[in-house]
Parts: C-alpha cells; sequence; structure tokens
C-alpha cells in the first residue's frame, strides 16, 4: 500500500526508501476499485474458497465439541464411515448463505478504514511503513466486528448442523435450526457468543493484517522487489506472507475460539439457569482435559487457517486487479 510519501530508511534514506516503494507491487485501494465487478466477482470466488476449505472446519468443530479428545484424522474417518462425503458439508448451506453478504461487509469496512486511516495517519507525519501497518490493523479490526453481525448467526446455526450426524439428527436444514434456535432462546440464542467472537477475531484481525503487510515488506527485501513484476513471485510471496499470518493468529486465539465454539453448540432447554456462559464452559474444558482441551482441534485449525489465509488472500488481491477500474493502475 502506498500513500504517496517518503520515509527516512536505516538503511539508506531517503532516496533508498522511495526507490523500494517505487519497485514494491502497486497496491489497489477503495477508491480504484469497480464496485460492482468488486461484490459480484468476490461472491463467486469466495463462495468457491468457502467449498474447498469447509471439510477441515467440519472436523475443527468436531474435536473441539467431542468431550473425548480424539485425533483429527480419527474424527475424518469416523465421519466418513458414519455419514460418507456428505457429512463433510453438513451446514455448507446455511454458512454459503451468510458468507456473500459477511464476506461484503468485511471487504468494505476493510478496504474503506485502511484508505481512510492510511491517508489520515500519512497527513499527520506517519512514516509509510506505519502507516501501512496502522492502517492494515484499524482495518482488519472494523471489519471484523462488522462482519460479525452478520457471521455469528450463520455461525451458531452452521456449526449446529456440523455436529448433528445421521443418528442424532434434530435439525432439517438450516431453516429448521434458525426457527427452533429462535423458539428456544429468541435472538440471543442467535447471537450467543457474540462478544467473544470480537473479543477473539477484532485483535486477530488487527494483529493478522498488520502482521501480512510486514511480512509482505520483509520478503520483498529478501527476494528482490523487482521479482514483484512476474505475477506468479507475486501470488507466491503474498500466499506465504498470509500462511504465516494465519498460522500464528490460530495459535493465539486458539483457547477463544474453542470456548466460543462449544458456547454456540451447546443445546439448552430454554431455562436461563441451563445456557452456558463463560465461566461454566471454561471450567467444563478445564475439567475434562486441562488446558490441552482448549487446544483440542488446533491442527485442522492451524492448517484451515494457514491454507484458508493464503488462500483467501491470493484470492481477494487477484480479485481486486480485475476489478480496478480502466487505467487505475497504469
Amino acid at each position: 500500500m502506498s500513500f504517496g510519501v517518503v520515509d527516512m530508511d536505516e538503511e539508506g534514506g531517503p532516496a533508498a526508501a522511495a526507490d523500494e516503494i517505487r519497485r514494491l507491487p502497486a497496491e489497489v485501494n477503495w477508491e480504484m476499485l469497480d464496485k460492482s465487478r468488486f461484490f459480484v466477482l468476490g461472491a463467486a470466488l469466495f463462495s468457491g474458497v468457502s467449498a474447498a476449505l469447509y471439510p477441515a472446519v467440519v472436523v475443527k468443530t468436531h474435536l473441539q465439541v467431542a468431550p473425548p479428545p480424539q485425533a483429527a484424522t480419527a474424527t475424518a474417518a469416523a465421519s466418513l464411515r458414519r455419514d460418507g462425503l456428505r457429512g463433510f458439508y453438513r451446514g455448507f448451506g446455511a454458512s454459503l448463505a451468510g458468507t456473500v453478504p459477511a464476506r461484503a461487509l468485511y471487504m468494505a469496512a476493510l478496504e474503506a478504514t485502511k484508505s481512510s486511516v492510511g491517508s489520515a495517519a500519512v497527513r499527520l507525519g506517519v512514516s509509510e511503513p506505519a502507516a501501512t501497518a496502522a492502517a492494515s490493523a484499524a482495518g482488519g479490526v472494523s471489519a471484523a466486528i462488522a462482519a460479525q453481525v452478520v457471521w455469528t448467526p450463520v455461525d451458531v446455526i452452521s456449526q449446529r448442523l456440523m455436529v448433528q450426524t445421521s443418528s442424532t439428527c434434530r435439525y432439517r436444514g438450516g431453516v429448521d435450526a434458525f426457527k427452533k434456535i429462535l423458539l428456544a432462546d429468541g435472538v440471543r440464542g442467535l447471537y450467543r457468543g457474540f462478544g467473544l467472537s470480537i473479543v477473539t477475531y477484532a485483535p486477530s484481525n488487527a494483529v493478522w493484517w498488520a502482521s501480512y503487510a510486514m511480512a509482505q515488506r520483509f520478503i520483498w527485501r529478501v527476494v528482490g522487489a523487482e521479482r514483484s513484476e512476474s505475477y506468479p513471485s507475486l501470488m507466491a510471496v503474498q500466499g506465504a506472507s498470509a500462511a504465516l499470518a494465519g498460522g500464528a493468529s490460530a495459535l493465539v486465539t486458539m483457547p477463544l475460539d474453542t470456548v466460543k465454539t462449544r458456547i454456540q453448540v451447546m443445546e439448552t432447554d430454554g431455562a436461563a439457569a441451563a445456557r452456558p456462559t463463560l465461566k461454566s464452559t471454561v471450567r467444563g474444558l478445564l475439567k475434562e482435559g486441562g488446558w490441552a482441551a482448549c487446544y483440542r482441534g488446533l491442527g485442522p485449525r492451524w492448517g484451515s487457517m494457514s491454507l484458508s489465509a493464503a488462500t483467501m488472500v491470493t484470492t481477494y488481491e487477484f480479485l481486486k486487479r480485475l476489478s480496478a477500474k480502466e487505467g487505475s493502475l497504469d
């Protein structure tokens, strides 16, 4: 991301910094995008990516909810024997229905915030690398909060569908789950874990986007910024930067994600006393397996988030270039 300023570089002064910024890949910002093309193409591209990565999310959710510790491969094999391939796509329809509006909100909030915060930081005299990191972090926070307004109810419904099996089927689909959850717990049932989701994903997104921006700059310095003219090299650097940021984020936020998943999936009979709380959920996890229980499903989540991050970012960057207005990249 370039906001049009030159900062003093430790290794070479203004001229070196200006040359480095000039040779880095051009950033496609919010003002350069054809918004209609951006959202239409984005819905199609991200739906495909979500379909490819969904089975890992299903396995991770089973591991987080099931009391006895079990290996990811054993969980996947048991699901395959019990329900076949369709078991890996339980709740996918509901998840996909929410992915499109949630992603649209996420992308709009991310790009608009990055653009406004980055420009404001530069006007205040902040150096370009610092402005890029700050803008990326702020964009990540606003994007996470905006998306969770839509995504939390979708998450609650899709995860309930994920963990039910052919022998324990309670919901006949996303619409049926929506009605039953609403009847049992009201609107608050659909937003169970919303606060914890914000606590988990807002700082995680801030760290992720800031780390991604800094990792890209570092990797380009190592491999040589002149190689950014090669599109395969560009995608490789973006993918590697995203995978590193995604893996680290998975490790840091895993306990919160496990607790959030438990709170969202656990059934209630509608009585206030029976509703899972943060305290009771954490206590139950610690009783089951100590702190290690909070990291159940780390393998699939680590792999899923790293692969998802690399895939999503390369897709996202490709999408922005496809959606750039005519002549904006010249």
